[in-house]
């Protein structure tokens, strides 16, 4: 399977008309059909449903795509990697990271790293702990900035010594509102929309679940959610109360949210982790040293 095929495959998936795909690629339709019959040949799956105008992926095509993604990322990472190992530090440093305030303090070490090494770029991925994980797992992300609860055995870590609040999003309007702090009592018959990372019962030791105790089974879930500003939106529909984490949705005089703590109050932790025995590029390698620089020194 060669990668210049992938690409070809990925072309196709994403216009959905081998003639269009082949003039963007500049190869005649012939040519392209072509490669992409070996390459059902190859791998013995037919890889699209072919219509009179149009071309879609089969079931088989659809997990292929899914793979040919993550394989041309990881090609671009590691091309990004190999350019990077020159006099001058240049190249990309990839950096997956739960919703968290705590994320400012990842920016200051980007700000003190671009004024030394202008030619460094950083990439950004947002997404829940199972996501950012899998993706770390692969090679694909150098960092992840992971929040609590999370197991970190199988990676180094570095705490950030930032502690996150929880607490519940609601509208203005709503009586709860004129809570300073919400008890467990005050959720027992509410619509909740909850974190799906924070509620899974395999995490050891899991503080959220902690929190709640017997009475985690009582609450009414009615949804769950991995980013909050989608949970935001729901509420501000009032489909459900979001339980979330502190200085997440702008709380501002226009806005038809607000914020309002756990009592007893209930903080979580931040970290950055990296897979263990990892290579990194010159341009991570020097990422991690001003981390370690800043937050070794801070304790």
């Amino acid at each position: 399977m060669e990668i210049r095929v992938l690409k070809y495959f990925l072309t196709v998936a994403k216009i959905g008309n081998i003639t269009k795909a082949a003039n963007s690629m500049h190869l005649t339709q012939p040519t392209l059909s072509r490669q992409l019959a070996d390459l059902e040949n190859e791998l013995g799956q037919q890889l699209f449903i072919r219509g009179s105008k149009s071309v879609t992926l089969t079931p088989e095509g659809m997990i292929l795509r899914k793979r040919a993604e993550e394989i041309m990322e990881l090609v671009e990472k590691t091309e990004s990697e190999f350019s990077s190992i020159k006099d001058e530090v240049s190249g990309d440093i990839f950096i997956g990271s739960g919703e968290t305030k705590s994320i400012k303090l990842i920016a200051d070490v980007m700000k003190t790293l671009k004024q030394d090494y202008p030619k460094i770029k950083f990439h950004i991925v947002s997404g829940d702990s199972e996501d950012l994980s899998e993706r770390l797992d692969k090679g694909l992300l150098d960092f992840c900035v992971f929040i609590e609860p999370f197991n970190f055995e199988k990676y180094d870590s570095l705490d950030l010594g930032a502690k996150d609040t929880w607490g519940i999003l609601l509208r203005n309007d709503d009586q709860l509102a004129k809570k300073k702090n919400i008890k467990v009592e005050d959720l027992m018959n509410l619509p909740l929309l909850v974190s799906r990372q924070v509620i899974k019962k395999t995490i050891e030791n899991n503080i959220f679940l902690n929190w709640f105790g017997k009475d985690f089974e009582k609450l009414n879930i009615v949804g769950t959610y991995n980013l909050l500003y989608n949970a935001a939106i729901m509420t501000e529909d009032k489909i459900g109360y979001a339980l979330g984490l502190d200085r997440l949705i702008a709380d501002t005089i226009d806005s038809p949210l607000t914020f309002r703590p756990l009592n007893p109050k209930l903080e979580v932790g931040v970290a950055v982790a990296w897979k263990k025995n990892q290579v990194f590029s010159k341009p991570a390698k020097l990422f991690l040293e001003e981390l370690q620089n800043k937050f070794n020194n801070a304790f």
